[in-house]
C-alpha cells in the first residue's frame, strides 16, 4: 500500500490582537452569508441568468465571503498566538521606537498577515521587521532601501 505524506503547513505567528482580529472577522462574515444566500436565492427567481446583472453581483459577492471565509478559518488553524516576552530584545509584540539620526518613528512588530504600514504595524518579515528582530536597545541597524541604506538606532523597546 502506498503512503501518503502530506506537507505540514508551517505555523503562522499572530499578536494576540491579530488573532481576535480573525476571530472577529470570522463571525462578521458568516453573519453576512445568510442575507448573500437569499439575495442570490432572489436573483435566480427573476429569470434569465445570463442577462441579470442582480443574479452577478449576488453570485460575486456570495463567492467573495466563501473564499474569505476559507482564507479566515486557513489563517485560525494555523494561528500561533506570539507574546512578546519584554525582555529587552525586539521580538513580535514588541512595540519599537527608531531613529534614523533625523526622523523617530514607533513600529509594533507584528505577524506578516497583521501587518499595516499607515497603521504603524510591520511585520517581522519586512526588511526593517527582520532588521530589527532580537536587536537590543541602543543597537544600530542597517536597512536596504530603494534609495539605499538605510541606519536606524532602537531608541525604546517596550
Amino acid at each position: 500500500m502506498k503512503q501518503l505524506f502530506l506537507k505540514k503547513e508551517p505555523r503562522i505567528p499572530f499578536t494576540k490582537e491579530g488573532y481576535q482580529k480573525l476571530i472577529e472577522e470570522k463571525a462578521s462574515l458568516t453573519a453576512q452569508r445568510p442575507d448573500a444566500v437569499e439575495h442570490l436565492r432572489l436573483a435566480r427567481n427573476m429569470g434569465d441568468l445570463s442577462e441579470n446583472g442582480y443574479y452577478k453581483a449576488s453570485r460575486q459577492k456570495l463567492s467573495f465571503i466563501d473564499s474569505r471565509i476559507r482564507r479566515v478559518e486557513r489563517l485560525i488553524r494555523l494561528a500561533v498566538i506570539v507574546e512578546s516576552t519584554h525582555g529587552g530584545m525586539v521580538d513580535i509584540g514588541s512595540v519599537v521606537t527608531v531613529s534614523d539620526g533625523t526622523n523617530t518613528s514607533q513600529y509594533s512588530i507584528v505577524g506578516g498577515y497583521e501587518s499595516d504600514p499607515s497603521k504603524k504595524t510591520i511585520s517581522h518579515i519586512s526588511p526593517l521587521g527582520k532588521a530589527l528582530m532580537s536587536k537590543k536597545q541602543n543597537d544600530v541597524v542597517e536597512v536596504r532601501a530603494p534609495s539605499g541604506i538605510k541606519k536606524y538606532r532602537i531608541l525604546i523597546i517596550s
